[in-house]
């Protein structure tokens, strides 16, 4: 389909109209989000051998080997090293040592590069590994069931979690049960966050209500602090300003597979959308083009956001903006209150993703 749109001042252009995410209600099966537990397309080509350490941070470098050899332990039949189990053994015993690894590090030090690379390192065929975001997992848990994730899951090798973050109690009861379950099966973790095991939930929910899940999380884990800069930052020039409401139209009408949306309509409509599926929202998306970026209204849009820059971050789509630049998303409250490493994280990837798109705008 072919449409033509006229700038002000400027000739008309006659290009592929673009797709509304706001029209697009993607349902996605379960069989889907299992199959889709493997690294995100920013992540497939990443090994140990292309993470560079900054030099001047040798927890980087340390980082490598821990989790190279952590890899090379996982090449028996199962994890926890039983192999089959025995005729008339119900369960394989627990290990008596932590059976994973918990990254623990701020915003673009590579973590997430580091975990994919431990995923691609363990001598198993994909379908015995799993990788996914925190709430990727949670979604998996809703569409399968808590038995049947169990059951899903117990047969593998390695189950890998990025951007691990307990939002409310449930979820802390509900991870801690599921990864207590897939250790007992003698499934190895991997884990990143920026916030040590036993300190999730703080700020968020009355921790101490929960301190012995939270404990129970920890012991699954060896901690490896990773420090370092941001490395999408790093020696990079600042994010682009926001354009012009027709500079991002031009943007999306010349790119093929764009979409073009104004921020507000996208927020409503991303309410109406399982975070689940936003994966499936940005299916064959080469670019999301934006018009009319406003402060975010409340948390519960916050967050939801935060989902939506996660997956086109892991997609590598590059986004266009007018309005306000991508720092002034989130009041100065959110900012300072429970979720803000949620939210910096948000910023500096959609500040890279707007790096990415300046090709795509006519100067």
């Amino acid at each position: 389909m072919s449409s033509s749109t006229a700038v002000p001042g400027q000739s008309p252009i006659a290009e592929t109209a673009p797709l509304s995410l706001c029209a697009l209600e993607p349902r996605v099966p379960a069989d889907r989000l299992v199959a889709e537990m493997v690294p995100p397309p920013r992540f497939d080509s990443v090994r140990f051998d292309t993470y560079v350490p900054d030099p001047n941070q040798p927890s980087q470098t340390e980082a490598v080997e821990v989790l190279s050899d952590f890899a090379a332990g996982l090449g028996g039949a199962h994890a926890s090293g039983s192999g089959k189990r025995k005729w008339f053994s119900r369960k394989p015993a627990a290990p008596s040592a932590p059976l994973g690894v918990y990254l623990d590090g701020g915003y673009g030090v590579g973590k997430t590069h580091l975990l994919a690379s431990l995923w691609h390192a363990t001598p198993a065929a994909p379908s015995l590994k799993a990788f996914g975001t925190f709430v990727e997992l949670t979604n998996l848990v809703g569409a399968l069931g808590f038995q049947q994730t169990v059951q899903t899951l117990s047969g593998h090798r390695l189950l890998c979690i990025d951007e691990f973050e307990l939002d409310d109690p449930g979820d802390t009861v509900l991870v801690s049960s599921l990864l207590s379950r897939l250790v007992e099966a003698g499934v190895a973790l991997a884990a990143t966050s920026n916030t040590l095991p036993g300190k999730l939930g703080e700020g968020r929910f009355a921790a101490a209500d929960f301190l012995r899940e939270i404990q129970g999380l920890s012991a699954h884990f060896r901690p490896l602090r990773i420090d370092g800069e941001d490395y999408r930052h790093r020696g990079l020039p600042e994010a682009p300003p926001p354009y012009s409401e027709e500079q991002v139209t031009r943007a999306a009408y010349a790119t093929e597979g764009a979409s073009l949306d104004d921020f507000p309509s996208l927020l409503d409509h991303l309410a109406r959308v399982h975070p689940s599926r936003y994966g499936a929202l940005t299916d064959g998306l080469r670019a999301v083009c934006l018009t009319e970026v406003q402060p975010v209204p409340d948390q519960s849009t916050a967050l939801r956001l935060v989902v939506l820059a996660d997956r086109l971050y892991d997609r590598e789509v590059p986004v266009v903006a007018s309005g306000l630049p991508f720092d002034r998303l989130f009041s100065e409250e959110m900012l300072n209150g429970g979720y803000r490493k949620k939210y910096f994280r948000a910023i500096s990837r959609l500040t890279a993703l707007a790096r990415d798109a300046k090709g795509l705008v006519a100067q």
